[in-house]
């Protein structure tokens, strides 16, 4: 369900601005994103998992508040963002 460290670095090294950059909306929002995805398949063998439901919930509501700032902030990256990552829609 979590995200294992080479996936996590090829995440960071695709949608990070710079070298330095592990915090930025759109490396967080890809990492949510990652998580988030792992949640669905875990949920496909375990149906009755609810402390995860709980926290898959709480994974979504972050990512759309980051996908809200990053909307408000820059569209085109936003735009971009969400098309690489092939979500809503």
């Amino acid at each position: 369900m979590s995200i294992k460290k080479e996936e996590k670095k090829d995440l960071i090294s695709k949608f990070s601005i710079n070298d330095n950059d592990t915090g930025s909306a759109e490396v967080q929002i890809a990492v949510l994103t990652q998580r988030i995805n792992n949640l669905i398949e875990h949920f496909k063998n375990h149906k009755h998992d609810n402390h995860s439901k709980r926290g898959l919930v709480a994974l979504v509501n972050n990512r759309k508040k980051l996908l809200s700032y990053l909307s408000n902030k820059d569209k085109e990256k936003y735009n971009k963002l969400i098309t690489d990552l092939k979500i809503r829609g």
